[in-house]
């Protein structure tokens, strides 16, 4: 695997990573998303309904937690999850933790990490671990470690045994992985640690590029808004510590203006779970990633008028307001005949209306879910691509002004 940067413009990093896989034939673009899954498939969707996605990325995302009472299936079957699941030729990721639903703290040891599935917690130690990554055969996954959400506030020292732990994990982690034969053309991702304190974090990252792995992972950084200094700092000066040739991941960072608070910073690759989310709570992802507004829109949306001030209002569950979003569980919507979204090429909107939408969720059919997932996929996928062509144009700054003025 090899990262060719194309450019670096004001700190956001655009190229592609070229010879990736275990038969180095597939390539991605950076920055950029990968495909969130459960238990290997994409949610609501079947891989007829996938197809119909434009811009479907080449990386997968498998969650260790979602699969890991299946490992034995596997170890059985003995041609890799790719093949288990449809995908054999796509690129294959596997992180410990499901970003779509938080764990609980306080179940990891020094031995042990906990993750949660359909039948609840599974304790896993380090031979586990690498025995199910062995029997999944990932391109890449995410090393052991010691990564539960730790409450604001946690103590140095529980913060230092955090890092601790997950330095020891990676190492007993490359001592399997380096004599496997299963994992022989797999990249194993090295984690950062180290919680709100800038010193644990710059420890975890200088003695984890010492370690010979493929890429790196910034944990913990998920969970309360991303939208203080503190935190941007710290990724920032995590980043610095990085080098140039290796993808950088993060977890948990999934809305638009955060994607590019942490772009801006260097981040390369995020999880596609917030397309997830938004769909369970009935909302269609419909923010305006284009830059080229024509006035009159511009003008309707300063005013009030326009289709973002719909997305903001406090609607639906508890009045809780999401940005970047519609729900269309609102009653406003029960009469309303447009696409969901004017302009959007997705099937969805080519095909179906706001109303159509609203009934389909009030009535709790299966076919919103699927419905909402295949336009909420189609416009983050867009969205990354337009910030791609962004940097290729020069024009991210112009894109940035029109995502944070969205976020209100």
């Amino acid at each position: 695997m090899k990262l060719i940067l194309s450019g670096v413009v004001n700190g956001c990093r655009h190229g592609k990573l070229i010879e990736v896989g275990r038969n180095g034939s597939k390539s991605i673009n950076i920055p950029g998303c990968l495909l969130y899954t459960r238990t290997g498939t994409a949610p609501h969707l079947t891989h007829d309904t996938l197809s119909l996605i434009e811009g479907v990325p080449e990386p997968v995302h498998l969650t260790l937690s979602t699969l890991a009472e299946h490992h034995e299936v596997l170890e059985q079957y003995k041609q890799g999850i790719g093949k288990f699941i449809g995908m054999p030729d796509s690129v294959l990721y596997c992180s410990l933790h499901d970003p779509a639903s938080p764990c609980p703290s306080g179940y990891n040891t020094n031995k042990t990490v906990s993750v949660w599935g359909g039948g609840g917690r599974i304790e896993i130690t380090l031979s586990k671990f690498m025995a199910i990554q062995q029997a999944f055969r990932a391109d890449w996954y995410q090393s052991m470690a010691d990564g539960e959400p730790l409450p604001p506030g946690a103590s140095r020292k529980r913060i230092k045994k955090s890092v601790d732990r997950t330095l020891g994990f990676l190492d007993d982690c490359l001592k399997v992985h380096q004599n496997s034969e299963a994992l022989k053309n797999t990249e194993i991702i090295g984690v950062i640690e180290g919680g709100d304190i800038l010193e644990e974090r710059l420890r975890s990252v200088r003695e984890t590029v010492k370690r010979p792995v493929g890429g790196f992972l910034l944990d913990g950084f998920q969970g309360d808004s991303l939208h203080d200094d503190p935190k941007l700092n710290l990724i920032s000066s995590v980043i610095g510590e990085l080098p140039e040739d290796k993808p950088r991941l993060i977890h948990g960072i999934g809305k638009p203006d955060e994607v590019l608070e942490c772009i801006s910073r260097g981040v390369d690759l995020f999880e596609g779970f917030f397309p997830y989310l938004m769909t369970e709570q009935g909302r269609a992802l419909t923010f305006n990633f284009k830059d080229n507004i024509d006035p009159e829109t511009e003008v309707l949306e300063r005013n009030g008028c326009g289709d973002n001030e719909i997305s903001n209002k406090p609607l639906g569950n508890e009045g809780k307001m999401i940005p970047f979003t519609t729900d269309l569980r609102s009653e406003q919507f029960r009469g309303d005949f447009t696409p969901l979204l004017e302009g959007c090429s997705c099937f969805c909107c080519k095909s179906h209306t706001r109303a159509y939408l609203y009934h389909l969720l009030v009535t709790n059919e299966l076919l919103a879910g699927v419905l909402l997932m295949i336009h909420n996929l189609h416009h983050y996928f867009g969205f990354f691509q337009s910030i791609r062509d962004a940097l290729r144009d020069g024009k991210m700054q112009q894109l940035t002004e029109l995502i944070t003025k969205q976020k209100f």
